[in-house]
C-alpha cells in the first residue's frame, strides 16, 4: 500500500486552491501529495465570479466589470464598484494554472479514479478508490455529502440553483462594462428568483436564471424564463453559444464538527461556501491561505475552525428564507436600494467592522431579523 503525507479526496476549487497555497508557501516541498478525482479537470465545466481589489489570480481573469446593476420590479440602480472590480475566471484556466504548478513538483501526483471510502485509523488514514487503497498522514476531503445536512433540521439548507445561457444576439443591447448582479424584476412565484447577466460585448452575454430555494425546477422552467428575459431585452434573434448549470448548497451547518485530528473537510464539504450568497472563489482563497498557515504550526485539524459574527448573520438570513422564501427580493432590495455598494460588498466579503455591519443591517427589514433572532434563540 503506497503511503503519502497528504491525500486530497476530490480535486475541485478548494482542493486545488489549498495545494496551490501549499506550493506557494515553499514549506511543504518535501511532502508527498496525492489528489484523487474521477473528473480529469480538462474541460471548462464552470465559471467563478467575485469582487476584488487585490489582483487575485489576475493572470487568468477573463473579464472585469467596473459597474453592476441591481434591479427589481420598482427600481434599477447602477452600482459603482470602486475600489472593487467584478471579475470572472473560467474553470479550465484555473485548472491549467494549478496543474502546471503541480507538474513542477515531483512529489505531487494526480489519480483519475473514483473514491469509495476514507477513514482515520489511529495516527494515519486509509483512502480507498474503486481500484486501489492508499494510506496517508492527513486527508483533505472536498466530497460534499448532502445527507449530512438533510439528516438534521436545526440548520436550514437552501439551494442556489441555476441554468445559464451564453448567447450572441443580433441586437446590441448589452453594456460590456456593467454586469447585472441581481435582477428581481422576474416573477418570483413564491421564491427568491433573479436574473444574473455577465456581458462580454454589446452582443454577447451569459444570462443565468437563478433561485435561492429548497427545491429544484425542471430544466424547461429555467429555460422558459431565460427566453422571456431575452425577449424583454428587445432581442429578436440570437444563438446559444454555451450552456451551464449548477446547484450550490447554502447552509450554516457546522461541518467543522466532523473534522478530526487527521481529516479535514474543505470546500462545500467543509462549509467554505459563503452561506448567504453561495459565492465560493474568494472564500476558498481565504480559507486555503488560513489552512496552510495553520499547518505550519499545528497538526490537529479539529482545532482549525472558529465561528464568527458573519456565520451568525448568514444563519439568520437562511432561517428567514427557509420559512418565507418569497422574502429574498425584499431583503436584498432593501440593502441595495440606498446602501453604499462598497460597504455592502465589503460586508459580503466578511471584512467589515461592527459599525460598517450596522450600516448594512440597518437597511434590512428589522422585524424579520428580530423574529429570526428570537426563533434561533429558542432553537
Amino acid at each position: 500500500m503506497q503511503h503519502y503525507h497528504y491525500i486530497f479526496t476530490g480535486s475541485g476549487l478548494s482542493a486545488l486552491m489549498t495545494v496551490y497555497e501549499l506550493l506557494l508557501s515553499g514549506k511543504f516541498d518535501e511532502k508527498s501529495i496525492l489528489l484523487i478525482d474521477e473528473n480529469t479537470k480538462k474541460v471548462n465545466d464552470r465559471t467563478w465570479c467575485f469582487w476584488d481589489e487585490d489582483n487575485l489570480f489576475e493572470e487568468i481573469v477573463s473579464k472585469k466589470w467596473n459597474q453592476s446593476v441591481f434591479a427589481n420590479e420598482k427600481f434599477n440602480r447602477v452600482l459603482e464598484l470602486t475600489p472593487y472590480q467584478y471579475k470572472k475566471i473560467n474553470g479550465l484556466d484555473f485548472y491549467e494554472l494549478v496543474f502546471k504548478k503541480i507538474s513542477e513538483h515531483k512529489y505531487i501526483h494526480f489519480l483519475n479514479q473514483k473514491i469509495v471510502d476514507f477513514t482515520e485509523l489511529g495516527n494515519h488514514c486509509v483512502v480507498k478508490t474503486e481500484n486501489e487503497t492508499f494510506t496517508c498522514n492527513k486527508v483533505f476531503n472536498s466530497i460534499y455529502n448532502p445527507k449530512v445536512v438533510t439528516a438534521q433540521n436545526k440548520f436550514p439548507l437552501i439551494q442556489q440553483h441555476f441554468i445559464g445561457w451564453f448567447i450572441k444576439s443580433k441586437e446590441a443591447v448589452f453594456t460590456p462594462n456593467c454586469a447585472t448582479f441581481m435582477d428581481f424584476s422576474v416573477e418570483q412565484k413564491g421564491n427568491t428568483r433573479f436574473m444574473y447577466v455577465l456581458p462580454t460585448s454589446e452582443n454577447e452575454a451569459l444570462l443565468e436564471y437563478t433561485l435561492f430555494s429548497k427545491d429544484l425546477l425542471s430544466k424547461e422552467e429555467y429555460e422558459s424564463e431565460i427566453k422571456k428575459y431575452i425577449e424583454n431585452l428587445g432581442i429578436t434573434e440570437y444563438e446559444i453559444i454555451e450552456k451551464e448549470q449548477g446547484n450550490i448548497p447554502m447552509t450554516c451547518y457546522p461541518f467543522w464538527k466532523h473534522n478530526t485530528k487527521n481529516i479535514i473537510n474543505i470546500g462545500s464539504a467543509g462549509g467554505w461556501t459563503k452561506a448567504s450568497t453561495g459565492y465560493t472563489f474568494k472564500n476558498a482563497s481565504k480559507k486555503s491561505k488560513a489552512l496552510v498557515q495553520f499547518l505550519k504550526s499545528e497538526s490537529d485539524f479539529s482545532k482549525f475552525h472558529k465561528k464568527d459574527k458573519f456565520w451568525f448573520y448568514d444563519l439568520l438570513l437562511l432561517d428567514i428564507l427557509s420559512s418565507k422564501n418569497e422574502l429574498g427580493s425584499k431583503i436584498f432590495s432593501s440593502m441595495f436600494k440606498k446602501g453604499s455598494s462598497t460597504v455592502i460588498f465589503k460586508f459580503l466579503d466578511e471584512e467589515t467592522s461592527i459599525w460598517e455591519d450596522l450600516q448594512v443591517i440597518w437597511k434590512c427589514p428589522k422585524m424579520m431579523f428580530v423574529k429570526a433572532l428570537f426563533g434561533r434563540i429558542l432553537k
